[in-house]
């Protein structure tokens, strides 16, 4: 028997196989698959955790968004791989424009049979960290969340009794009380600051950042949160 002492350099044949057996344990890991390949978003095998947030209309059932949230033990050039091949089976087209890969984070860009989508990866914890977001043009349209081409939606409104008003890009705009009156606005792409007014105090001072095709919604008690 061959004794290994420190400050030694073991024999040529157990260098090898003490190579190999981090190699042997990194082929365990079988490849991902989609753990249901019918779903509309799919989720890789071995994820730990998994989210799904829908966005409606009011008065339209069909979601004009669907966001899945998830996380799975594997390299990001590794879910990245099945995103892309599992999208690819549900007609989802990689667009060029938009789209960055690095080491650990990666952004797509898709055309979606419904509309567009995104796939963000980051790398957090020894795990890599997904979000799949598709919109739905159709239901957009029909909720009138969709902007002019080239500009961004702004979407509000006030449900107090009182008129509120909200003053952006060098205009002020009435905002009517009672009843729930969503307005809306068009503007190019930019940042915005902007103030939310009622009773004659300011409720809410922010920023809003707008690229082309968007739509937020703004409020008096939350950040801008784009729905679309």
């Amino acid at each position: 028997m061959t004794t290994v002492k420190r400050g030694t350099k073991a024999p040529a044949r157990w260098r090898l196989l003490l190579c190999a057996i981090p190699l042997l344990a990194s082929c365990s890991q079988e490849p991902l698959t989609a753990a249901d390949p019918h779903a509309e978003m799919p989720v890789p095998t071995r994820a730990s955790h998994s989210s799904y947030s829908t966005s409606r209309a009011s008065g339209i059932e069909i979601p004009f968004r669907i966001e899945l949230k998830t996380q799975v033990a594997a390299d990001l050039s590794d879910v990245l791989a099945f995103y892309r091949a599992e999208l690819g089976k549900r007609g989802w087209q990689e667009m060029p424009d938009g789209t960055m890969v690095a080491a650990d984070r990666a952004l797509l860009v898709f055309a979606s049979p419904k509309g567009p989508g995104t796939l963000t990866l980051d790398r957090a914890k020894g795990e890599t960290m997904i979000d799949l977001v598709q919109r739905n043009t159709e239901v957009a349209a029909r909720a009138n969340f969709l902007p002019i081409p080239g500009q961004a939606r702004l979407i509000f409104g006030y449900l107090r009794p009182n008129v509120a008003s909200l003053a952006i890009n060098d205009q002020t705009i009435e905002i009517a009380g009672g009843e729930n009156h969503p307005q809306t606005l068009d503007l190019p792409p930019g940042t915005y600051p902007y103030e939310l007014r009622a009773w004659g105090r300011l409720l809410r001072a922010d920023t809003v950042t707008l690229a082309a095709g968007e739509a937020w919604s703004l409020s008096d008690d939350k950040k801008p949160s784009r729905i679309y």
